[in-house]
């Protein structure tokens, strides 16, 4: 009878600690979907100013393609890097240090950038806002991969069980 309720105990147990795991799991699961369409829509507002400043250099004041992406990527840049850090990330990382990742990360998707662009409307002959299309898929996967893992990753926020609501 005694390992009958300690059987029924350590059950009872086991379930709660799965039941308490699996709404962790939810809140972390809900947080990671929370963050990623933050970044989406900070990813539209940031290309939308790089492609606003590429379009109106290259039209209205003749700008060549190239260095107008290239002006409209660090506009875009530096819209990205203050909406991520705030309202995506929510880094507690103190800005020296942040802001020279997301310099050094910013870099070389600039230096991809300029490879790409080059590339695809001086030798392939691609018109300029295709070419920036496939270019910004490109650089947009190593900025989301680099940021996600090295500049935002120490301070960003950690979901905890206490912030686990119940639906």
């Amino acid at each position: 009878m005694i390992e009958v309720a300690r059987t029924v105990v350590l059950t009872g147990a086991r379930r709660a600690r799965g039941r308490a795991h699996a709404k962790h799991t939810l809140g972390r699961m809900l947080h990671l979907i929370r963050q990623f369409s933050s970044f989406a829509a900070v990813g539209v507002i940031a290309t939308s100013v790089h492609y606003g400043l590429l379009i109106g250099l290259v039209e209205i004041f003749g700008v060549s393609a190239v260095p107008a992406a290239l002006a409209g990527f660090c506009a875009g840049g530096t819209v990205s890097y203050l909406l991520n850090r705030r309202h995506v990330f929510r880094s507690t990382r103190p800005h020296e240090e942040a802001v020279t990742r997301f310099a050094l990360v910013a870099i070389v998707g600039f230096g991809l950038t300029y490879l790409f662009m080059s590339f695809f409307v001086q030798t392939a002959h691609i018109p300029y806002l295709l070419a920036q299309v496939v270019t910004t898929g490109i650089v947009m996967f190593w900025n989301f991969t680099a940021h996600k893992i090295w500049t935002f990753r120490a301070g960003a926020e950690r979901v905890k069980p206490a912030q686990i609501r119940e639906p």
